[in-house]
């Protein structure tokens, strides 16, 4: 058997246990994109919402590990195009559109971190005006099934 018939085999065996996923990074980084220190991106959320699929198949969540790394959950994720949308409490939150094939895409998110004289705050607003909450600034998911 040749070197070639060899490769082929295996190649399959390859492709067909990938299945597509989104995964990557998050790093967290201060108005001049250097890492923010003592600060751990642990717990940013990563909302993917397939723009080409069914209301039912449309969305999957991750969460960011204390080593800024993500993945999609197991079968979630089918070739698409996805708005891929990373958000973290004081924290810019930062949307991507991405086209997913069948093996994946990997992404390198950076969430800038929101200067403390930008944030809004509700304590000790004076009026009913500085109480408005910025849409940006709020994270809904949808729920799991």
């Amino acid at each position: 058997m040749t070197a070639r018939a060899l490769l082929v085999p295996i190649a399959l065996m390859l492709v067909s246990g990938c299945a597509a996923t989104i995964h990557g990074t998050v790093q967290l980084v201060d108005s001049r994109q250097q890492p923010v220190p003592n600060e751990s991106p642990k717990g940013a959320v990563v909302n993917m919402i397939n723009t080409t699929a069914a209301v039912d198949q449309a969305s999957s969540s991750a969460t960011v590990d204390e080593k800024g790394e993500f993945e999609s959950p197991k079968d979630s994720i089918k070739p698409g195009l996805y708005k891929v949308e990373v958000s973290r409490i004081g924290y810019e939150t930062q949307t991507e559109t991405v086209e997913v094939g069948s093996f994946g895409k990997k992404l390198e998110v950076k969430l800038r971190k929101i200067d403390e004289g930008k944030r809004k705050s509700i304590k000790g607003a004076a009026s009913d005006e500085d109480k408005i909450i910025n849409p940006g600034e709020v994270n809904i998911q949808a729920p799991a099934m």
